[in-house]
């Protein structure tokens, strides 16, 4: 009995994900219909769009299907405060503030980014249509925010977009490069 109650303890303890971040290089022409239909459900519909995802196995997944059209990598609290400070979008086109996120409980945008990025939020925008609970008096997430940056192609260009990063190119997996190619890119 003492050993079935250990397992529900341990099942019970989650562990967070780890934040990743993809960015769309390659654009529309020629895309595969099931890498496009892919792509359309990661909201990567158009060139240099990022979105922040965890490292669920169904992400995995759909970023193996894509690996030849995106690049993607662990992303850390002080680029992803950058990105949301610098490309964070509400709807209507009003950049995120300080002040917005003030309102729901959060001092400012880089403690939001660092209780993401440590998994005490789950999420980044909140559903639209479900009402959202405070936790500790903060919401737990960003309301109204756009779930996806439009970035500026980087700085100094990109190496190749046929080839994987592992060979030289910028496509696939490249870790934690990938912050250096997001503060490139904004």
């Amino acid at each position: 009995m003492s050993l079935k109650v250990e397992t529900r303890e341990k099942q019970e303890v989650k562990k967070p994900y780890t934040r990743i971040a993809v960015i769309r290089l390659r654009g529309i022409p020629d895309t595969p219909p099931d890498v496009e239909h892919t792509l359309n459900l990661l909201r990567l519909r158009k060139k240099f769009t990022c979105v922040i995802i965890d490292e669920r196995p169904d992400y995995l997944g759909m970023l193996e299907v894509v690996k030849d059209w995106v690049t993607w990598g662990e992303i850390d609290a002080d680029t992803l405060a950058l990105l949301l400070r610098h490309r964070g979008k509400l709807i209507g086109d009003k950049p995120l503030t300080d002040e917005w996120l003030q309102k729901f409980g959060w001092k400012n945008i880089e403690e939001f980014a660092l209780a993401y990025i440590m998994g005490k939020v789950e999420r980044l925008t909140c559903p639209e249509n479900i009402p959202v609970k405070k936790v500790d008096g903060k919401l737990p997430c960003i309301p109204k925010l756009k779930p996806f940056f439009r970035l500026h192609p980087p700085r100094g260009g990109l190496k190749s977009i046929k080839k994987p990063y592992s060979i030289g190119g910028d496509l696939g997996y490249r870790g934690i490069a990938i912050n250096e190619l997001i503060r490139r890119m904004l």
